[in-house]
């Protein structure tokens, strides 16, 4: 909680209390607690609260309370806030790994804030906490992709109390430092060694490591030394210093992959590993083995990584010193493994950084006293006060006699010294003797082991080292025989030390360990063979050597003579001409380890002898400090500083100084060489620090004596500085780089001169200088950028801050600023300048000198913007100095590493895609422009006077800041610099406003002026930057405090502007409708309030000048759409156009301001237009976010595709979402949707040569080729979408253009192509997919879908209940309604969503090829379910009272039909209804429909069993014995029963022709059965011969029940007589397709045939049926109920739950769906069983009908002609004069009236097997009888063909027997589909390429292909009108 006020209540009483506000939630979970909400106030006791102290800024309504603490205590509170929600925002996106890594830093930060808040801690280790707490911070919010915060010193930098200059500097810097970390110069070796794995030695080891450079075949480092104990572990384990080390100082350079870390295994134990042990005791150390491993594999790990090094064992011993080498360069020939499994286990890491701060860093290595192993020598930087004096030997070789032996010795070593100073290695402990390892019988061993000696400095002189030799044998009882030593002295005679390099040692005489003790006695002899006398009995013999080599790393001991010499110079005063001489020559190590020394003898000698010499003296003193720019010696300046301040005693030096100095500088123009004057200038810096101190001490002596004659020395020195700068070279010469080289230093001498100069002094003298220098014309001087770099220096010297001598400078200094920058030199250091010279702007400067930086840069800084914003962003290109001959020596002026930009520089790093200084211009503009107040912008103004000018500086700034608002001017977590940039911007635009009105309207009127301003303004306001509503509410609230909402500030300032331009206005229309509508588009209330108006101003002033506003709908249309498509508006938004209602403040909304005009029918049509666009808009937004469903996106852009070409006529908005629609179903495979979706914009293109434009995807084409590619891309897709028949016909089209063109090759590939798609037709089979009826209720639908109900196309195998998951999936929120019946208004306007689903049946409109005969199914089941309209849904119901004993009585079937807006396929799986139609069908016709489905179903079983389609005979079997067992059991009596009752017929005379018809089917049943019987004996299996026979029986007394004993009187009419001879042999036989002997007879039925679709079988007819229709449905135990049983809502989990609604819907018409073919399907019942009811086979030879049902009018055939026993008999059908001979069993078949025309099958003359027949069916349960409530699809006919040729032409049927054909009604196509109706709102006529021609006689069947093809083949093309139409296919 937060203390908001403090009061004191009670005069009486001393009770003290305060008021409080809860900011947060407190539960009061606590003993006593009192649960608090936020917001929450109340009064308690002051000791129950704490207080903090705070301050309340802006006091009020807003104010806000700060506490006053620590800024960073403060960051981690309103951090952690913000971190906590976001956090769980992780957890929830499933974020894990940031998390709890997030959770960790969180924890971390909360500890370090209690650390402070205790505030016991010194100012380290707070400064050092504030340094961690800062860090996680910054970490924290880049990982959450928040802001950068700006800081200085872990404090945060307010943008109000710095110059905007100052605040880039921060941000540049912090972003940087996160970018492009800093590379580590320094890095060190961690190394833990583990265990020998897998030795199994039995002896303690020795292991060094090391690290070798293979490249310099040496070591670089000391080495380390592990001692590990017969179990291959290391010795002491508690002991870190012994097992782990530090390899420290290795440079960058030594992190190559040619740098090893090495290891040298040494035994220790007997001399040969596996020689007994009673041979001899004495331990030796032995070579062992090798392990390598190369430092740059470690330069990947990032923590601590384990290796198991290969150890390698040397094949000869003798090239021990080598094993290494040979290792790393592979020689495999002379080292094998120690063993297959035998490795060294060690740990190892690098690390980056300075030593200090890995001791910070990793202070879990440093907790004990981890070992450090130093580097062979000086790291790359030598620090001040380094001390290090380390003597490195190495035991290198030797040669040894025999000795009288007959095998060579085994020779050991031991080397003492004093005091315990001898190191193996680091990690061992320091010994006075060290004794080598022994090389097995060798007398020219090679050891290289090196030895360390760390000799202190105070001991050193006098000491020596001694090597014995001694003979180790293995058969002398381990006795070490000593045989000679060697000794050598550590220093020299004169007192240099022992140098560096090889030695080779005399071998001396001595078998005695005792003539060794007295060292006096050998001291005197000889020790290197490179002093040995001629004579000397004491060497064992000249052949006999010994060879080491030493190397001094000293910081206090030299080895150099000359160094000496000169140090020591008063005692050899001879020598110091000549060491001064040789002192350049020197190392510069060995110069810089005595800095101070020698800097004291030189300054001695010169005061002793300063005309001998005094020049000597200063080229050496320059030398010296020229040694210090090496950056190895770089941190020695810190020495020569301490040592000018502390220890130069030279009061006299000054003058010879300047002396000299200006003896060089006046012979600078006429020598020839520079070299050594250039050194000198070099050195300025230090030589007149050296000035200043001398002539300082001086003054303190003599105080203040020969004041004047030093200043006019240094004035004559300055003189001669002017003069040699002032002259004026071309090119590169040696005088232009002396002139540089002093230019560099020149700043510093300023600094130096102020200790004893005057501020205005120095000054003037800067000024005169950088004055001196030539402006130089031409641009490849290089002293213009070194001039720059010297201005850059004085800038940032405290010349320039101080206000007295910036007055002097300022002007020159922008001088030169504006010369280069109006030649676009050398942008980078200007920019550099600029902002130095504005970075400490805190508090307003003066008014003069603002004024004078703008009028002197303002127009060139400018222009300087606009031009670097145009440079290409490549980095490192003009930028950079041209100079790069010069690389070579330090001493050039112009090498790359001394040039400003250079690539370790970082001003060239490449900041945020600009170069670096762009954001510095920008930033010094800022600054300037936040300066400036009203009067200082009315004085710029006033200095533009001419217009032109005015207007050219105007548009200038309005472009630059259009350049600053671009969301790649700064990195993308700049929130706070780009929020001063706006606030400098809106500000500079407010006070320009007055000066806009004044300058630029009226008469003045300026459209370029007036047009940038209003772009700028929109820019401004839609920038990402200042979008509130994106910002969390503690960022909101931050920036609406300090800035305010800047977005409606710049909207007052637009609409005041607009209000003003009066007449004007029309120039911006239609121009600025679409800025202004982005404008609105912003979600803030009072900015639309402002802006709204604006388009009501625009409609007025279009309808005056035009008399419509035709142009403004046009525009905002457009822009609406890509607005809204890019995420903004919204539903508010909407309701400002369409709502009369003011929606904000006083101002009316857009329509109610239309309606007071005259012109408001238009303007409200407009409105409504629009509205209706951004609802389809929104909702396409929607649906197209990540994660939404395909389905959904394809529909609302559908919807919105046919807004655009419907009402809104866009053409090329139509074709965009064409293009995005094919993109949706080609990335779904939806590749029918995909080729229908593009054929809509191929029908906009003709067939001409007419040039297109470059266009989305295509490239610039012709029409024609266009046209073509989008063919053959429709053809592709319709291929993959198997809609092969729709590819014949575009290949046609393209043919007949490839004929007309000659075209000859790619016309043989179309008919090719057109060849191979009839074989798919043929041979491929199709899956028929479902359709599904869904309808979406409720207002929480987009608004597409709302309330509308459509019919969807299943996908390939998709049922009801896979697609309602899919659809609920979609959409999760949506409720399944448990019925099929339409919802009531309440669900409609219910806030949620309903789905209601069903399947439907389609009913094909192509009844021309399902009709017609020997069309093979697979042709058929395309037509089927394609091109669809209507679709038909069923439902049962009892209507009246229900009879118990029969139901069917009162059984009613309430058919709905669907027709489409569209036909499916097309552009989407889903179309919406656009009509319903509701139809009663009484319980006679149910009953005639449900067995004259099972008569198809039963004639297609027995065509398919004769034609040997079907392999098992199981189907017929079970279909026979259903329809049998039921007949028998009361089936067919049931119908009898109800409909053939006297009282029935009675009470319905109106049904008589129905009851007939009824009849007529079930007589038809009879005979179709016992003919089936027939078909079944010939193929019935023999052990299925029983059932057989039973069902014969079964039969006979079906027929008696139904009264046919004999054939019913229908078929006694006249003898039929046949045409030649008897039944049996009739000359022309015609087959028939249900003869047991297979032959074929198929009769055609009449277009008109009743309908056969949707019928009901009665399984209740059966005595084992059930009283409730549900049971009837239901799954019965007979196969064939399960079988024929269909998906419907009453079974689904959409379907209600009464039982009355039982088969409420059908799926779309069966056929064969899948490649399994009909015979396999049905091998077994059990495979059968399994079947949907939509892959069993049913029938497909008769059509849907679509018409009401024409009665059947039979032939009357006399009884007597029938024969009862032959089974091929034949009879005549006599119609009219058409006679037809049939088989007996053929005229079951009845024939409807009127019949069509012959026409000759396409398949005449083929075998009768050939004829494909079968096609699923809905069909009744083949135990109980035909079920009433299956359906059947009949879709196909059978057929009449014709006679044989000699037969007598049968004449056409009479025009009194025809019925005309029932048409559906005219429909309103859509504009896509393929096969489309004629549609009224489309005039353009069909392409005739894509139609399909008429038929000539619509009663009768179409034409077969090859009557008309010449016809169609010679027809003239149709002329087409534009725009054209989609084709008919």
């Amino acid at each position: 909680m937060l203390i908001q006020h403090g009061c004191t209540w009670g005069d009486v009483t001393s009770f003290h209390a305060v008021c409080v506000s809860v900011l947060a939630n407190f539960r009061g979970l606590v003993q006593h607690g009192l649960p608090l909400e936020i917001g929450d106030t109340g009064i308690f006791p002051c000791n129950y609260i704490h207080l903090k102290n705070a301050h309340v800024k802006n006091k009020g309504q807003f104010e806000t309370v700060i506490p006053i603490e620590d800024s960073v205590i403060t960051e981690m509170t309103v951090t952690l806030r913000d971190w906590g929600t976001m956090w769980k925002q992780l957890f929830v996106r499933n974020e894990g790994d940031l998390f709890h890594r997030l959770w960790h830093v969180m924890n971390e930060i909360l500890d370090l804030r209690q650390q402070v808040l205790v505030g016991h801690l010194t100012n380290d280790c707070m400064n050092n906490i504030k340094q961690h707490i800062t860090a996680r911070l910054d970490w924290g919010n880049e990982q959450l992709g928040l802001d950068l915060v700006p800081r200085k010193e872990f404090n945060l930098v307010d943008p109000d109390k710095i110059s905007v200059t100052e605040l880039y500097q921060l941000m540049e810097q912090r972003h940087r430092k996160k970018e492009i970390p800093v590379q580590a110069s320094m890095h060190h070796l961690f190394v833990q060694v583990k265990s020998l794995m897998n030795a199994n030695l039995g002896e303690e080891m020795e292991v060094f490591f090391f690290i070798y450079d293979c490249r310099e075949n040496r070591p670089i480092s000391e080495r380390f030394l592990v001692r590990l104990n017969k179990q291959g572990v290391p010795h002491s384990l508690e002991k870190m210093e012994s097992q782990c080390t530090l390899f420290i100082d290795l440079g960058s350079n030594d992190l190559r992959k040619d740098v090893f870390v090495v290891a040298h295994l040494i035994r220790i134990g007997r001399m040969v590993a596996g020689e007994k042990k009673n041979v001899c005791n004495t331990q030796y150390r032995r070579p062992y083995g090798c392990a390598v491993i190369s430092i740059a594999d470690l330069l990947t790990a990032e923590s601590k990584d384990d290796h198991l090094l290969k150890v390698y064992s040397c094949n000869a011993e003798s090239e021990w010193c080598q094993i290494h080498d040979n290792i790393i360069r592979k020689i495999s020939s002379r080292y094998s493994p120690v063993g297959s499994n035998t490795g060294l286990a060690v740990t190892l890491q690098l690390l980056h950084g300075d030593l200090e701060q890995i001791h910070k860093d990793c202070m879990h290595l440093f907790t004990h006293s981890i070992s450090i192993t130093k580097r062979l020598g000086f790291s790359e930087i030598i620090m001040p006060g380094e001390t290090r004096n380390d003597l490195y030997i190495t035991l290198e070789r030797g040669e040894f006699e025999k000795g009288g032996k007959s095998v060579a010795r085994n020779v050991e070593i031991s080397v003492f010294f004093a005091q315990n100073l001898i190191f193996a290695g680091t990690g061992d402990l320091g010994v006075d003797q060290h004794q080598s390892f022994v090389l097995y019988h060798s007398n020219s061993p090679r050891w290289a082991e090196q030895i360390k000696l760390p000799i202190p400095v105070d001991i050193f002189r006098g000491l020596h080292l001694r090597f014995e030799f001694r003979h180790c044998s293995t058969k002398e009882k381990g006795e070490k025989k000593l045989f000679g030593f060697s000794f050598i002295p550590l220093m020299q005679d004169g007192g240099c030390t022992l140098p560096d390099g090889m030695h080779e040692l005399i071998v001396h005489k001595c078998e005695e360990t005792a003539n060794l003790q007295d060292t006096l006695r050998y001291l005197k002899l000889p020790f290197s063979k490179a002093n040995l006398s001629g004579n000397n009995q004491a060497a064992r013999s000249t052949k006999e050597s010994f060879w080491i080599t030493s190397f001094l790393c000293s910081t206090k001991l030299t080895q150099n003579g000359d160094m000496l010499n000169l140090l020591n110079w008063r005692t050899h005063p001879e020598k110091i001409s000549d060491s001064l001489s040789k002192l350049k020559d020197l190392d510069g190590t060995e110069v810089v380890k005595f800095l101070q020394d020698t800097l004291d003898a030189l300054f001695g000698i010169m005061d002793q002898s300063s005309q001998r010499n005094g020049l000597k003296v200063f080229d050496d003193l320059v030398h010296v400090i020229n040694l210090l720019h090496d950056t190895k010696f770089h941190h020695f300046k810190l020495v020569m500083d301490n040592y000018i301040e502390n220890h130069f005693a030279g009061a006299l030096s000054y003058r010879d100084l300047i002396k000299f100095m200006k003896w060089y500088v006046s012979r600078i123009i006429d020598a020839e060489h520079h070299e050594q004057i250039q050194q000198v200038l070099k050195a300025s810096e230090y030589v007149f620090k050296y000035i200043v101190q001398s002539r300082q001490l001086y003054a303190v002596a003599t105080c203040g004596q020969s004041e004047e004659e030093f200043r006019c020395s240094i004035y004559e020195l300055f003189k001669s500085v002017h003069l040699f700068l002032s002259h004026e070279s071309k090119g590169v010469n040696p005088i232009t780089h002396t002139q540089a080289v002093f230019l560099r230093s020149f700043p510093t001498v300023c600094c130096e001169l102020l200790k004893i100069f005057t501020v205005e002094e120095v000054a003037v003298l800067a000024r005169d200088t950088i004055g001196s220098l030539p402006n130089m014309a031409h641009t490849d001087c290089p002293l213009q950028t070194v001039k720059l770099q010297c201005i850059a220096k004085t800038v940032e010297s405290p010349l320039y801050t101080n206000t007295e001598s910036r007055c002097v400078l300022l002007p020159v200094v922008l001088h030169h600023l504006e010369v280069h920058m109006q030649g676009q030199r050398d942008l980078g250091m200007c920019a550099h300048i600029l902002t130095k010279m504005l970075s400490n702007i805190n508090e307003r400067v003066a008014s003069e000198e603002v004024n004078m930086i703008m009028e002197s840069i303002s127009g060139v800084l400018l222009r300087t913007i606009l031009q670097v914003s145009s440079y290409p962003q490549t980095p490192r290109t003009a930028m950079r100095l041209q100079y790069q001959d010069v690389t070579v020596r330090d001493s050039e002026p112009f090498s790359r590493k001394n040039t400003f930009f250079h690539d370790d520089c970082p001003e060239t790093v490449m900041c945020f895609g600009f170069f670096f200084f762009k954001g510095e211009f920008v930033a010094c503009l800022l600054t300037l422009l936040r300066q400036l107040n009203d009067k200082d912008y009315q004085q710029l103004l006033t200095r533009l006077p001419s217009k032109d000018e005015l207007t050219n500086f105007l548009l200038q700034l309005f472009t630059i800041f259009q350049i600053l608002i671009r969301p790649d001017m700064f990195p993308r977590d700049w929130t706070v610099m780009r929020l001063v940039t706006n606030n400098v911007i809106i500000t500079t635009l407010l006070y320009l406003s007055d000066t806009l009105r004044k300058n630029f309207l009226n008469e003045q009127f300026d459209f370029k002026v007036w047009e940038s301003y209003f772009y700028l303004s929109i820019v401004f306001i839609n920038q990402p930057c200042l979008q509130l509503e994106t910002f969390p509410p503690s960022k909101r609230k931050k920036v609406l405090e300090k800035y305010g909402d800047m977005r409606v500030m710049i909207g007052c300032e637009i609409f005041s502007i607009w209000q003003s331009l009066d007449e004007h206005k029309l120039n911006f229309i239609p121009g600025m409708i679409g800025p202004f509508l982005e404008v609105t588009l912003v979600p803030q209330p009072d900015l639309r309030n402002v802006m709204i108006p604006i388009f009501h101003d625009m409609l007025e002033c279009e309808q005056r000048r035009s008399g419509n506003f035709k142009q403004v709908e046009a525009k905002l249309i457009d822009k609406l759409d890509s607005l809204m498509s890019d995420g903004k508006g919204d539903e508010t938004y909407k309701e400002l156009f369409n709502s009369i209602i003011p929606l904000f403040g006083p101002y009316p909304s857009l329509l109610k301001k239309i309606e007071r005009e005259t012109w408001r029918e238009s303007g409200a049509s407009l409105i409504a237009t629009v509205t209706r666009l951004m609802e389809r808009l929104l909702d396409y937004r929607d649906c197209m976010k990540i994660g939404e469903a395909d389905g959904k996106k394809m529909g609302c852009t559908a919807n919105l595709l046919n807004f655009y070409k419907t009402e809104l006529n866009k053409e090329e908005m139509y074709i965009r979402y064409i293009h995005k629609l094919y993109d949706l179903h080609f990335k779904a495979q939806n590749y029918t949707e995909a080729a229908y979706t593009l054929l809509l914009y191929d029908e906009l293109l003709e067939w001409t040569e007419r040039p297109l434009r470059e266009f989305l995807t295509y490239p610039m084409q012709s029409e024609w080729q266009r046209k073509e590619c989008l063919h053959l891309t429709i053809i592709h897709n319709f291929d993959r979408g198997k809609c092969w028949e729709n590819c014949i016909i575009l290949c046609r089209e393209l043919a007949n253009q490839y004929e007309a063109y000659f075209d000859y090759r790619n016309l043989s590939k179309m008919r090719m192509m057109e060849a191979s798609l009839y074989e798919k037709i043929i041979n491929q089979q199709r899956l028929e997919p479902e359709f599904f009826r869904i309808g979406f209720y409720g207002k929480k639908f987009p608004f597409f879908l709302r309330n509308k109900e459509f019919v969807c196309r299943g996908n390939d195998y998709e049922r009801l209940e896979a697609f309602q998951q899919r659809m609920l999936s979609e959409f999760p929120h949506a409720i399944a309604m448990q019925h099929a019946n339409m919802p009531d208004q309440t669900i409609h306007q219910a806030e949620a969503q309903y789905l209601q689903i069903y399947t439907v049946s389609p009913v094909p409109d192509r009844q021309d090829v399902l009709q017609r005969d020997g069309v093979p199914n697979n042709i058929k089941s395309f037509y089927k379910v394609n091109h669809i309209w209507r679709f038909r849904y069923d439902r049962p119901f009892h209507k009246g009272s229900k009879d118990k004993e029969n139901e069917f009585k009162s059984l009613w079937v309430e058919r709905t039909t669907l027709t489409l807006a569209q036909s499916l396929p097309g552009i989407s799986r889903w179309f919406e209804v656009e009509k319903r139609e509701l139809v009663e069908i009484s319980p006679l016709e149910n009953a005639s429909e449900v067995i004259e489905n099972k008569n198809l179903e039963l004639r297609t079983l027995i065509a398919q069993c004769q034609t040997r389609q079907m392999q098992n005979i199981n189907p017929l079997t079970m279909c026979l014995n259903g329809v049998i067992d039921a007949a028998v059991n009361g089936g067919l009596a049931r119908y009898q029963e109800a409909f053939f009752a006297k009282d029935y017929i009675a009470n319905h005379p109106e049904d008589g022709d129905k009851i007939n018809r009824l009849r007529d089917l079930m007589f038809e049943q009879a005979h179709i059965l016992e003919f089936g019987l027939t078909v079944h004996e010939k193929f019935v299996p023999q052990d299925m011969r029983p059932l057989h026979k039973k069902l014969v029986d079964q039969f006979h007394v079906m027929r008696t029940s139904l009264g046919l004993q004999e054939f019913p009187a229908l078929v006694r009419a006249s003898p039929m007589h046949f045409m030649s001879g008897t039944p049996r042999n009739c000359s022309t036989p015609v087959p028939n397709a249900i003869s047991p002997d297979s032959t074929r007879m198929v009769m055609r039925r009449s277009p008109l045939s009743y309908p056969a679709v949707n019928r009901y079988s009665s399984s209740s007819l059966s005595s084992q049926a059930s009283n409730e229709v549900s049971n009837i449905t239901g799954q019965s135990e007979s196969s064939d109920e399960v079988f024929n049983m269909q998906p419907s809502p009453s079974t689904s989990s959409l379907s209600s739950n009464h039982s009355s609604s039982a088969h409420v819907n059908s799926s779309a018409p069966s056929s064969n769906r899948a490649s399994p073919l009909p015979s396999d399907k049905h091998k077994h019942s059990r495979d059968n069983l399994c079947l949907s009811p939509r892959d069993r086979l049913c029938s497909s030879i008769y059509p849907i009908p679509v018409d009401t049902p024409i009665r059947v009018i039979p032939l009357q055939i006399p009884e007597s002609v029938l024969p009862q026993s032959e089974q091929n008999l034949s009879v005549f059908y006599i119609f009219g004069n058409l006679q037809i001979r049939l088989s007996l069993f053929s005229f079951f078949f009845f024939i409807q009236t009127p019949i069509p025309p012959l026409t000759p099958s396409p398949i005449d003359g083929l075998p009768t097997g050939g004829l494909v027949l079968n096609s699923p069916v809905r069909s009744g349960s083949y135990s109980s009888g035909i079920s009433s409530l299956s359906r059947c699809s009949v879709s196909e006919t059978c057929s009449v063909e014709p006679p044989p040729a000699d037969s007598p032409v049968p004449p056409p049927v009479p025009a009194s027997l025809e019925d005309p054909m029932v048409r559906r009604g005219s429909k309103t196509p859509p504009p896509y589909s393929v096969y489309e109706r004629n549609n009224p709102r489309r005039a353009t006529p069909l392409p005739h390429s894509l139609s399909v021609p008429p038929s000539a006689d619509s009663s009768g069947l179409p034409a077969k292909p090859q009557l008309n093809r010449s016809i169609r083949l010679h027809s003239e093309p149709r002329q087409r009108t534009v725009p054209r139409k989609v084709s008919q296919l």
